[in-house]
């Protein structure tokens, strides 16, 4: 019996974002469609929908889905079938052709770089849509790129989606338009756009609250010296990399303090109304991500799920955790894209991972919203780089071309070693011995501006920070941490003159100590994040946006990690703005 062809009506109401780029799609009808949307954006439903109306109007016969990996296979054949689309979500490269009660199959990028030409005989027997999710993946490896375009250049209608930023590096990503810009580089185009920011103002993302942590590190090198240094503060690149890894160590201080925080920042959550809101640890290799879970029973008492792999097993592992009110999840590579857990409101960066693509697919675990109101924390090392991607949340990255690759020293080599051998660099340990790491919130960084000074784990200050109501609209989070910043930044001064305060001996008081660099970057970072917010209650623009525009005239890094000098520039512009 032949699939029935799939009935509009029953389709759920389309998002502002997804109407219009149907609008878009119907009115130009042209082979290859691009559409990038923030992750939770509703990517899935937008696609289903397209290959509703094309499968409707008789345009194709066929749909194939290509995902990234086996989980993601049977998300998408159970989301196609809640709208009448039925895809083989088992079929097989041996299989050759899907039952006749199909429209059609998903499979993973892999799969047709194993074999393309058997994709390619499915693709020209029928007229098929080929829907490409988060395309980036077609350009991993020259193999699965070039299997990619032999299975699908027959087909009928492409249509490639992503939610993060495209790839760093030159490889082309099929059948994605290029443009070449006045420097002479090629950039990616997309049909469609609709960028955190967009979400956010929407209400269709939460406001993401970015928990920076830094600490003392000391670590042994192969040569057997002792070295130390601070999180966060400025260093060469293989210093950062080595403080990071230290700090990461399960069997340092500083994982289990940053734990009993993001811990205690989900207990919040869950008693300001998401009762059922979980955490997900995201570790580099299976050894840490085993210890992380060890760590996370130590410290609530209740054991975390586990998932090391993307075997059969890992697939049923996250389904069960994703039904239930279970606490934390620890894994490896199997929730860091496109896997759709829609209870996560706390993460735990702790990996070595420093690329954009990589940082954007992890925090899209944890944007997606359920209702008005519902926020989500990032805990993370304060590693310039990685504050400065959180600071660029809102920033919308096309692929580059030609462009010049600078090595920012740290562990993504490693880091794609582990997540596909699944274990840790045996050679590295040989190197290296981490010895101590303690933590301290260093700051919070959100919609691009950084608040809070530095705060011992386990103070008051550090609480009054966690315990942030967990239902918050986009402009209460930024008015509230403004008054915790102007709350904090009081109890300091009123302990320095209770300390200062002394019984009179002279008749003239001494003057007021010089403020220290930190304190004079915390006070400039506070007036900066008070006149962006000033600007923003008069124009309407987003925070984002007004920090990204100083940026753009005075140039320099975010906030979070602006020198002295950039801030007082960027003060002085957003005054004549």
């Amino acid at each position: 019996m032949a699939a029935r062809t799939p009935v509009l009506e029953t389709f759920p109401a389309l998002r502002a974002w997804q109407r219009k780029a149907l609008v878009e799609y119907l009115r130009r009808r042209t082979e290859d469609f691009t559409a990038v949307a923030t992750p939770g954006a509703g990517k899935t439903t937008f696609a289903l929908r397209i290959a509703a109306e094309l499968l409707g109007d008789g345009t194709v016969e066929a749909v194939t889905v290509v995902a990234p990996t086996e989980h993601l296979k049977n998300q998408w054949s159970e989301a196609a079938a809640r709208v009448g689309i039925q895809l083989d979500a088992a079929f097989r490269n041996a299989d050759l052709h899907s039952a006749a009660d199909f429209h059609g199959a998903v499979v993973t990028y892999a799969q047709v770089g194993m074999a393309p030409q058997v994709h390619r005989r499915r693709t020209m027997t029928r007229r098929t849509l080929v829907i490409l999710d988060e395309i980036h993946h077609a350009g991993d490896s020259r193999s699965w790129g070039d299997g990619v375009k032999n299975a699908f250049e027959p087909a009928v209608r492409r249509l490639m989606l992503t939610g993060t930023p495209f790839r760093s590096d030159d490889n082309p990503i099929p059948f994605v338009s290029y443009e070449r810009g006045g420097d002479g580089l090629l950039r990616s185009r997309a049909d469609s756009v609709y960028g955190y920011s967009d979400a956010l103002r929407d209400g269709v993302v939460r406001p993401v609250l970015f928990l920076a942590y830094s600490g003392e590190t000391r670590w042994r090198t192969n040569a057997g010296e002792e070295l130390a240094a601070r999180l966060g503060e400025p260093m060469t690149q293989d210093l950062v990399a080595q403080a990071w890894r230290t700090a990461l160590d399960p069997a340092g201080d500083w994982m289990p303090q940053v734990l009993r925080a993001a811990d205690a920042r989900l207990t919040v959550l869950r008693n300001a109304g998401m009762a059922d809101a979980g955490g997900l640890i995201i570790a580099t290799d299976q050894q840490t991500a085993r210890s992380y879970a060890k760590l996370i029973e130590q410290v609530t008492g209740e054991k975390a799920a586990v998932v090391l792999s993307d075997d059969q097993g890992a697939s049923a592992r996250i389904a069960t955790f994703a039904a239930s009110d279970q606490r934390w999840l620890v894994a490896v590579r199997m929730v860091s894209e496109g896997v759709d857990i829609p209870r996560l409101a706390v993460g735990v960066y702790a990996t070595s991972a420093s690329t954009p693509l990589y940082f954007a697919q992890a925090i899209g675990r944890f944007v997606r919203a359920r209702r008005p109101g519902e926020t989500a924390s990032v805990f993370l090392p304060s590693v310039p780089h990685l504050l400065g991607l959180a600071s660029e949340m809102e920033t919308e990255r096309d692929h580059v071309l030609g462009k010049p690759k600078e090595s920012d020293g740290f562990d993504d080599d490693l880091l794609e070693r582990a997540q596909r051998d699944d274990q840790a660099s045996g050679e590295l340990e040989k190197r290296f011995a981490a010895l101590s790491a303690t933590a301290e919130l260093d700051q919070v960084i959100f919609d691009g501006a950084s608040f809070g000074t530095a705060a011992q784990a386990g103070t008051p200050e550090e609480e009054e920070y966690l315990g942030l109501p967990g239902l918050l609209t986009a402009d209460q989070v930024s008015l509230l941490l403004t008054k915790r910043q102007a709350a904090q930044l009081a109890a300091q001064r009123r302990r320095s003159a209770d300390g200062a305060a002394q019984p009179a001996a002279a008749p003239t008081a001494a003057p007021p100590a010089p403020l220290s660099a930190a304190q004079r970057r915390v006070a400039l970072r506070r007036q900066l994040n008070a006149l962006v917010a000033a600007r923003h209650h008069r124009t309407g623009q987003p925070h984002g946006k007004i920090h990204a525009e100083l940026r753009r005239l005075c140039g320099g890094p975010p906030s979070a990690q602006a020198t002295i000098e950039q801030l007082e520039e960027r003060i002085a512009t957003v005054q004549t703005l």
